[in-house]
């Protein structure tokens, strides 16, 4: 006897946030939607959570009063996709976004210590075929920053940027969408 064809559920952004706001998921456990997965993301450790808040306020003081620094809440990006970066610098103010998350952001970045092979990969291919035009990773485990620029979207291939750079805690950089600003240290963004 033949065993029975395995199918996987993909879920679209619409029916995640239907199972949202019905409650399905556990207040406890956070929880985002990566191209129709939904994905139990791992609790923080101190490290992470002080480098999401040094980076909070350097991208404060770079981008001033015209944009919201929003930290882990959720974007849209795709039809099946809704993830929430741990920061994400969009223009306006929370009340531009009373009646949905943003579409874009002038720049994403992840803190990551054990999910560097999903920032690296699949976040990174998300975030270059929705277009946002930086990404970073604050990499906790190299103490280092990943700058990427200039995103492609491949359809059907594996969206990527044309430029990446790791810059070491004694580097400096300014976004891209901040140009202008005095730039930042690697060094305090670190924990």
């Amino acid at each position: 006897m033949a065993a029975p064809a395995v199918h996987i559920k993909r879920w679209t952004r619409r029916e995640y946030d239907r199972l949202a706001e019905e409650g399905l998921f556990n207040p406890d456990k956070r929880v985002e939607l990566l191209e129709g997965e939904i994905i139990t993301m791992t609790p923080q450790n101190s490290p992470h959570a002080s480098a999401i808040g040094k980076t909070e306020r350097a991208l404060e003081r770079l981008f001033g009063i015209n944009v919201w620094v929003r930290v882990q809440m959720p974007i849209i990006v795709d039809p099946d996709s809704e993830p929430e970066p741990d920061l994400a610098v969009v223009p306006g103010t929370p009340d531009d976004y009373r009646d949905e998350h943003p579409r874009s952001a002038l720049l994403v970045v992840e803190v990551s210590d054990t999910t560097i092979a999903l920032d690296r990969d699949r976040k990174r291919a998300i975030y270059a075929r929705a277009g946002i035009q930086e990404y970073w990773i604050v990499n906790l485990a190299e103490r280092c920053l990943e700058v990427y620029r200039d995103p492609v979207a491949a359809p059907g291939l594996t969206s990527l940027y044309r430029s990446s750079q790791k810059l070491v805690p004694s580097n400096s950089i300014a976004p891209l969408a901040a140009s202008t600003a005095p730039p930042v240290a690697v060094a305090d963004l670190l924990p």
